[in-house]
C-alpha cells in the first residue's frame, strides 16, 4: 500500500525592495512541499528559512489577533496565519496589501494610515469633564450594551478592509470602514459626550460615511467578521437625520 505524498506548494511572490534603486518588482516562485496543518505563516517561514533568507513579511502573534501579516492572497486581502494552504490549490499568489506604505516584499506599513486615521478622527472617549479624577468610579452600563460596543472593539486594524474598498482605490481620502468602525464605537458608548452635529463634522461628508458606495468589499474580507455594512448603514440614518434638524 502506497503512501499518499504531500504536495508540492509553488508560491509565488511579488518582491520589490523601494529603498533599493536598482530594484523593480518582480515574482519569484518557491516550491515548497506542503505539511499537515500548514499555513501560510508556516509556508512563508519555510521559504525564508530554507530558501531565501531576505525575504520580509510581518508577523507578531500567529493567531489572528495582530493583524500583522495581512497581505493579497491570490488577490483576496487576508491573514497568512489563518490561511491553511489546504484550502488552496499548489499555485498560490502573494502580494502586499495596496494603499499603505510598502516596506520590502509582503511587509507594509499600516500604522502611519491608522495613526492619521485615529488622530482625524479623534477615536478615544470624550468627556465634559474639566479635571481629571482617577478615583472616580466607572459609570455603570448595561451588559447588552458593553456586548455590542466589544464587537466593535474587535477590529485589529490589519487593513483588510481597506485593501478590499473600492471607494478608496478612488478616492484615498476616504476613512474607510475601520474609520466608520470606530466612529460607530464611540458613538455607542455613553461615556462618549459628543453630540450627533460634533460627529456629523467628522464623517457627514464624502469622505465619510456619504462616500461610501456599499459594495460590501470590507465586510467580504474582513477576518473578524464584523458587521461592517450595518454599522454604515447606522451611522448614515443617524447623519441624515443630523443634517435634517
Amino acid at each position: 500500500m502506497s503512501e499518499e505524498k504531500n504536495r508540492i506548494l509553488k508560491i509565488s511572490i511579488l518582491r520589490f525592495d523601494p529603498n533599493d534603486p536598482e530594484d523593480f518588482p518582480h515574482m519569484q516562485t518557491f516550491e515548497i512541499e506542503e505539511a499537515h496543518g500548514m499555513t501560510l505563516f508556516i509556508a512563508l517561514n519555510e521559504i525564508r528559512e530554507h530558501h531565501d533568507n531576505s525575504l520580509k513579511f510581518d508577523f507578531v502573534c500567529r493567531a489572528g489577533i495582530c493583524g500583522s501579516c495581512s497581505m493579497l492572497v491570490n488577490g483576496t486581502p487576508t491573514l497568512a496565519c489563518k490561511t491553511l494552504t489546504s484550502k488552496l490549490g499548489v499555485n498560490i499568489s502573494l502580494a502586499p496589501l495596496p494603499l499603505f506604505k510598502l516596506i520590502g516584499d509582503l511587509s507594509v506599513y499600516t500604522g502611519q494610515w491608522m495613526r492619521y486615521l485615529n488622530q482625524h478622527l479623534e477615536t478615544w472617549i470624550h468627556n465634559r469633564e474639566k479635571e481629571l479624577n482617577v478615583d472616580k468610579l466607572e459609570e455603570r452600563m448595561e451588559p447588552e450594551l458593553a456586548d455590542e460596543i466589544y464587537e466593535l472593539e474587535r477590529c485589529i486594524e490589519c487593513g483588510c478592509c481597506v485593501a478590499g474598498c473600492g471607494t478608496i482605490q478612488m478616492r484615498q481620502e476616504f476613512i474607510g470602514a475601520v474609520g466608520l468602525n470606530k466612529v460607530a464605537r464611540y458613538h455607542l458608548d455613553p461615556r462618549d459626550k459628543r453630540s450627533d452635529e460634533e460627529y456629523y463634522n467628522l464623517i457627514g461628508n464624502e469622505d465619510g460615511v456619504f462616500g461610501c458606495m456599499s459594495l460590501l468589499g470590507c465586510e467580504d474580507v474582513c477576518p473578524k467578521s464584523l458587521p461592517l455594512q450595518v454599522k454604515i448603514a447606522y451611522l448614515r440614518r443617524m447623519m441624515i437625520k443630523t443634517s435634517m434638524k
